[in-house]
């Protein structure tokens, strides 16, 4: 099939190789021209695991290409919506910008005179209601287009392989049964080999399929602030919440994971979602339904502070002059991306009042420097570690969890390691002299 992608950011970028991959004939479109110049070589302009191969070899193959030009997209059969619904700017809201002008696009670019049906699938996470309007839209152009929304479950760092082997696919299909079947019928052979592996594959209407994305993350949302909740009980009282999170974890309706205490969630998806949800549920009248999102939210947002808190207790009342290095500044491992990231907001915060903050991360160092200049941000963990007071584990990057605590203790100035995603072993820190604290953990002999 010959298919677009209308954006090329995390979720269009991948979506368009793999598909590639899959045998189509695959077109990116973006306006960001610097992008899509890279894309064009085959060159990923973010950091995820396995997409450069990817790109080279269907951009070598032919069957992928990036333009800027929205005419190239006139005669393609599919068209998979990729853009971003950021935040908007001081309101809770999603914003739909994005989205509006993809489509817009779509129909300024398709033939009036087309006899088979193209396909809208989108993939961006909407407000509920987005594809019924759409839908309006699409008819009131007499443009012979169908839509379909096709929800994406991508996890940074393991995009490549949550598209081309996902552990579900959702289809979000009109009422209208003729419309219906036949973007079925268009998506399934889209997705003909993936689904031939026995992928799940569920139908819904509209609004469900796009339900699915917000609230798989706002559950994910929940069970993340609810293990913080109980870290800062076991702050107040001595339990390790590891061993809690353990605990409980074994029961199966609970489950493991997820249950990882530490500095909080972050980056473009769930902390934008969640608040995105809460706006929509307001509109529609059921904001209590979704109240409990706004402490989900707050809890999320107290680890922050906790950790500069912490901080700050450790070196006295006064930041100003003390050396701090921080480990990752990226949301996640495995990344570069540094949106909303609980590691580099934290970073900053300290910097704000005073701190001496040098920064590294093994991927996102060199993103940082170019947005922000006025930071020290190092290339080695040698050099982050120099003469610090306090050392802080934020990104939990495998060169991170593997140091070991003796050989770069006599790098700093005060063996003192703050470790905020809890995954460093609190007692080998603490017999190499170091001073260990983690968060909701103590060092016990149990």
């Amino acid at each position: 099939m010959k298919i677009s992608t209308i954006g090329c950011g995390y979720l269009g970028a991948v979506h368009a190789a793999c598909m590639a991959e899959l045998g189509h004939e695959v077109v990116g479109l973006d306006v960001d021209e610097r992008k899509v110049e890279l894309l064009a070589r085959g060159e990923a302009p973010f950091h995820e695991a396995g997409l450069p191969e990817l790109l080279r070899r269907n951009v070598d193959a032919g069957r992928l290409t990036f333009t800027t030009d929205p005419s190239a997209i006139a005669d393609c059969d599919i068209h998979f919506i990729g853009v971003g619904t950021p935040q908007m700017q001081g309101r809770y809201a999603a914003d739909m910008s994005q989205v509006d002008a993809a489509v817009q696009t779509i129909l300024d670019n398709t033939d009036p005179n087309r006899e088979e049906p193209a396909l809208i699938a989108g993939k961006s996470t909407v407000p509920v209601g987005t594809a019924e309007a759409i839908a309006g839209k699409v008819a009131e152009s007499g443009k012979n287009l169908l839509v379909l929304w096709n929800p994406e479950f991508l996890r940074e760092g393991f995009a490549v392989k949550d598209t081309l082997e996902p552990d579900r696919i959702v289809y979000g299909l009109s009422e209208d049964v003729a419309e219906g079947e036949k973007a079925r019928e268009m998506l399934d052979e889209c997705y003909r080999e993936i689904l031939d592996r026995g992928t799940p594959r569920l139908l819904a209407n509209y609004p469900t399929a796009e339900l699915v994305k917000v609230a798989a993350n706002s559950f994910l949302a929940t069970k993340i602030s609810f293990i913080n909740a109980m870290a800062e009980l076991c702050d107040a009282t001595g339990a390790d919440v590891t061993k809690l999170a353990e605990a409980i974890g074994h029961d199966d309706r609970i489950g493991k994971k997820f249950l990882r205490a530490g500095i909080g969630f972050g980056g473009g998806c769930l902390p934008k979602d969640i608040r995105a949800f809460m706006a929509r549920a307001g509109e529609l009248g059921v904001d209590q339904a979704l109240t409990f999102l706004r402490e989900v939210d707050a809890i999320n947002t107290r680890r922050r502070v906790g950790a500069v808190d912490l901080v700050t207790d450790l070196v006295g009342p006064r930041l100003v002059g003390h050396r701090v290095a921080v480990l990752g500044a990226a949301f996640k491992p495995d990344s570069d991306d540094l949106r909303d990231s609980p590691a580099l907001d934290i970073a900053l915060t300290l910097w704000s009042r005073g701190a001496d903050v040098v920064i590294h991360d093994p991927q996102a160092g060199g993103k940082l420097k170019e947005q922000r200049p006025d930071l020290e941000v190092v290339d080695t963990i040698e050099e982050a570690l120099s003469g610090a007071e306090v050392t802080m584990l934020l990104t939990e990057w495998k060169q991170f969890r593997e140091l070991d605590p003796a050989a770069v203790k006599s790098i700093v100035k005060t063996p003192v390691i703050v470790d905020g995603r809890n995954v460093l072993d609190p007692r080998a820190w603490s017999e190499a002299g170091w001073d260990y604290h983690g968060i909701g953990r103590g060092v016990s002999i149990w």
